[in-house]
């Protein structure tokens, strides 16, 4: 399986942004060729397009799998496994957003709270609670914002987005409103 230069760029940025999506480069070209392919592909036909080894494919594939991002086809009369992703661009994106808030918000969550809860036994100790207690805030607002956008459809999603400013600006008015009175 040859790519065209133009979508082996795109799988070797995706493979460069695996880390920054939480996962390693071989593990985000999987990710990016699974996603521009018209139709599934065989664990052997990964593994050629991106000239890596068919056993770190079947690790990616677990991986991916673990992530729910990838999702096993089969076709009749053929025993091989085919692998697409699972669900369209806004799934996929859901559904790091997901185990990313498992895998690293919920965990800092959980340990914030026992720090917050535990007795302080110096100020150095209670100015440090404050701050924990600033985080743990921090981190539930974002959790419970992220929560309701991917509650939205993708088109209240994107009309949302294109709201851009104008949120900030009705926020504005708001705020002078509720001052004058």
């Amino acid at each position: 399986m040859n790519l065209s230069p133009k979508i082996e760029n795109f799988v070797l940025h995706c493979g460069e942004m695996g880390s920054r999506w939480g996962f390693n480069r071989t593990i985000g070209q999987m990710v990016g060729l699974l996603v521009i392919n018209e139709h599934p592909l065989t664990a052997n036909q990964i593994a050629e397009a991106l000239k890596i080894s068919r056993g770190n494919v079947s690790m990616g594939i677990k991986e991916l799998q673990s992530w729910q991002l990838v999702k096993v086809h089969h076709i009749p009369g053929d025993r091989k496994e085919y692998y697409a992703p699972n669900g369209t661009i806004w799934d996929l994106a859901n559904k790091v957003f997901e185990e990313r808030r498992k895998r690293e918000i919920d965990p800092t969550l959980t340990l914030l709270r026992d720090q917050i809860l535990d007795t302080a036994n110096t100020p150095e100790e209670k100015y440090a609670q404050e701050q924990m207690q600033s985080i743990h805030d921090l981190l539930e607002t974002v959790t419970k914002w992220s929560a309701e956008l991917q509650r939205l459809t993708p088109e209240q999603l994107q009309s949302l987005m294109k709201l851009g400013s104008s949120v900030s600006k009705v926020i504005d008015l708001k705020d002078k409103l509720l001052k004058k009175s």
